[in-house]
């Protein structure tokens, strides 16, 4: 999704947006079909976070060993940021509105499977494909926003869909204990999936009446009459597809499957090299399908816009990093303190909670203070944690949530600082027409780092969690901490070049 920052600003135009047939005035159904659009984001979001309270529930229901739970979360983000590129490519050959019900219909059949599975490997499966559905729904929302929206009307409702994004990640954790309270911790896992189906029936039917079936952002143009349209289906880049989802997962699966068992892998070492060589053939290939005049999967020529390289990086790590934090804080709390599920999605809400209302804050303030403000949230974020790790060191016993509720609130007030100005300054140089592919690739950057971040921080916390939950939740908190000093260092650099050209600038 696109931060509303990111949106462009069509001064000078009128505040509405055309009607799909192209004729002038607004379309009268566009705010009915951005609530389609906000609910049916708001559902894939709320599943990365939601499931991290059910982890022990699923553990003890299905058997499922240490790696199972991390491809549970870590899965999800992974299919989730694959599809991403390419389904937005599919949305803007064949129809946005039909990629975005084709998107709802796969997340809802599998989360049905979700529910339904009865062993950790058919759930796994099922959580891939989930994250398939959510990666081909997620790119349309943001096209149909720029279709359907103008000029102020268009900052409000990317305001909106930012909105949604904080909300959705600080209600998951609370939304999981409380199903799993209500319905028992036996079998109240299940129904956080199959709780989607009602929402996802509902958004089809009223996506099929409200979201036009053929809307076009400003600026988007035809390329050629029939010779282009019939370019725009073929030209999908499949071999890119392939080379980018194989490279990542090879260099994932090794990490992934360390957390079977004793800590050793079930998948060699080498398998991982194999992958950044398939990466690099990516490269490879995405500059020779741009050479000979086709459109790439991912448009390298963007990591060469001012602040949009530095930017992906940051957000890439910083993901990777934080995200870590609500899986191993919410299994250490029920596992190794007892809390029920609603008590440990309780006690990380401070971190949710503080990241949501300041990212509202950030959006406001990012104008002024540039990427200054980004490397302050890093250091809040690293000063948060820190001040966390010592509370798990120090504090045993139920009362280690109250303790630690300040410093997640303060790593979570430094994550809204991070995240939604930095998309806000990493597309800012980006071109209108480029937006929406910029957007998909930064978000895949994110997902991938969710996936990767997961992976390592899981593996860590369950190879010590035999010996000392406490200590595996603190030496795996260091690990995530790691990870977002690795950001900070680049928002840092990111900061000091730029300081550096603006004095090269003026001299």
């Amino acid at each position: 999704m696109t931060h509303p920052s990111s949106a462009p600003s069509d001064t000078g135009r009128h505040s509405g947006s055309h009607r799909p047939d192209g004729s002038d005035g607004p379309d009268p159904r566009r705010w009915k079909a951005l609530a389609v659009c906000l609910v049916a984001g708001f559902m894939t979001l709320l599943d990365v976070s939601i499931v991290n309270v059910a982890l022990p529930s699923i553990e003890k229901g299905l058997g499922a060993s240490p790696s199972d739970l991390q491809w549970v979360v870590s899965g999800y983000a992974l299919t989730f940021g694959l599809v991403l590129v390419p389904s937005g490519r599919l949305g803007d050959a064949t129809g946005r509105r039909r990629m975005f019900v084709a998107g709802v219909v796969v997340f809802g059949v599998a989360s049905l499977l979700c529910g339904l599975a009865t062993t950790s490997s058919l759930l796994v499966a099922a959580r891939l494909l989930q994250g398939i559905g959510g990666g081909l729904l997620n790119p349309q929302v943001s096209g149909l926003i720029q279709a359907l929206f103008h000029g102020r009307e268009r900052a409000k409702a990317f305001g909106l869909l930012g909105a949604t994004i904080g909300i959705s990640t600080a209600v998951g954790p609370i939304a999981g204990g409380v199903i799993l309270s209500l319905l028992g911790a036996d079998e109240g896992w299940r129904w956080i999936f199959v709780v989607n189906l009602p929402v996802a029936v509902a958004a089809v039917v009223l996506a099929l009446r409200w979201i036009p079936a053929h809307a076009r952002a400003e600026g988007e143009q035809d390329g050629g009459g029939a010779d282009g349209a019939r370019r725009r289906r073929t030209d999908l880049d499949p071999v890119g597809v392939g080379l980018l989802g194989a490279g990542v997962l090879a260099l994932l699966l090794p990490l992934v499957e360390s957390g079977r068992g004793g800590g050793s892998s079930t998948v060699p070492g080498w398998v991982a090299a194999v992958g950044a060589g398939l990466l690099g053939v990516f490269v490879l290939w995405e500059h020779r399908y741009s050479a000979r005049g086709r459109t790439p999967l991912v448009d390298l020529g963007l990591f060469a816009l001012p602040g949009y390289a530095s930017g992906a990086v940051v957000a890439t790590v910083y993901f990777s990093g934080f995200t870590g934090i609500f899986f191993v804080l919410t299994v250490y709390l029920q596992q190794g303190l007892g809390y029920s599920p609603l008590l440990a999605g309780l006690a990380v809400t401070p971190f949710a909670g503080g990241s949501a209302v300041m990212s509202a804050v950030g959006g406001r303030l990012v104008t002024r203070f540039g990427r200054s403000l980004v490397t302050w949230g890093l250091v809040l974020v690293v000063v948060g944690l820190v001040a966390t790790d010592l509370v798990l060191s120090s504090v045993q016993g139920p009362a280690t949530g109250w303790w630690a509720a300040l410093p997640l609130l303060v790593a979570g007030l430094g994550s809204g600082m991070v995240i939604s100005p930095n998309i806000t300054l990493t597309l800012a140089e980006v071109p209108v027409r480029r937006a929406g592919t910029a957007g998909g690739v930064l978000q895949t950057g994110q997902r991938i780092g969710t996936a990767a971040g997961i992976a390592l921080v899981g593996t860590v916390f369950f190879a010590h969690l035999r010996h000392d939950p406490a200590d595996a939740a603190a030496v795996s908190l260091r690990v995530a901490t790691g990870l977002v000093v690795l950001s900070l260092l680049a928002s840092l650099a990111d900061v000091w070049l730029r300081r550096r050209s603006d004095q090269q600038g003026r001299a």
